[in-house]
């Protein structure tokens, strides 16, 4: 190395980059990688913030759409990501548990005794790899939701009506900069994961339903994926396709 080029390393060298744009300029250090496995990890990331729920016995239903653009809307009836202010962050706590990396319920031992994915990181990973994001939430007899674009909030969280519904419904677009090869999502991909998570979680009810494709009927291609004995039957479901 020439002595030009060891005199350029310098404090200006050090890059202290913001979780997010670390999110986007490393996405493969998040989620594999930037081809067809990591494109399909995004939902499953999501996911598993539902399946969170419902391990805590807080949700028994969660719903995934592959919507006619090729976004991905994941809907469960959980307790919905909290709204109110973060006394550290100074905005609402759903700002940052979809903004900030390393936030979320996951790390306190008594909201989520039991987690999958990222823990607190997964959700916000998802934010940032994609170029639009919508989280809404049904909490308090109230329904708040905020937008995002490639992981930075467009306003503050606001509430757009009432509701006796609760749970969380996130809608989220690939980033077509990250994911060059392809943001088409496979259906059967999909289908496979959800089985297994039904299987893998007894007693919740998953469905996937695919709004690009129609059955003869003129019904959207769908499956519903509900078991009662768990790994027992998926032990059978395994045996039944040798």
């Amino acid at each position: 190395m020439s002595e030009e080029k060891k005199s350029n390393y310098s404090a200006d060298s050090i890059q202290a980059l913001e979780g997010i744009e670390h999110v986007r300029m490393r996405p493969s250090m998040y989620i594999g990688d930037v081809g067809v496995r990591g494109l399909h990890h995004l939902v499953y990331e999501v996911v598993d913030n539902s399946i969170d729920e419902a391990m805590g016995g807080h949700c028994d239903t969660i719903s995934v759409v592959i919507n006619e653009d090729n976004s991905i809307s994941v809907r469960d009836n959980g307790r919905g990501i909290p709204v109110d202010l973060h006394k550290k962050e100074g905005v609402s706590a759903l700002e940052v548990v979809m903004t900030k990396i390393g936030a979320g319920g996951k790390f306190d031992k008594d909201s989520y005794k039991v987690s999958g994915g990222l823990h607190g990181v997964g959700v916000s990973v998802v934010n940032a790899l994609s170029n639009s994001l919508k989280a809404t939430v049904f909490r308090d007899g109230k329904i708040w939701e905020q937008e995002y674009e490639r992981g930075k909030a467009l306003y503050p969280v606001k509430s757009t009506g009432t509701t006796k519904d609760r749970g969380t419904e996130v809608t989220f677009h690939p980033d077509e900069l990250i994911f060059t090869q392809t943001i088409e999502f496979s259906y059967e991909t999909l289908a496979n994961r959800m089985r297994e998570l039904a299987y893998l979680n007894k007693g919740i009810t998953i469905t996937i339903t695919d709004r690009r494709q129609k059955e003869k009927d003129g019904e959207f291609v769908s499956d519903v994926f509900h078991s009662e004995e768990g790994l027992k039957e998926f032990i059978r479901f395994l045996d039944g396709n040798r």
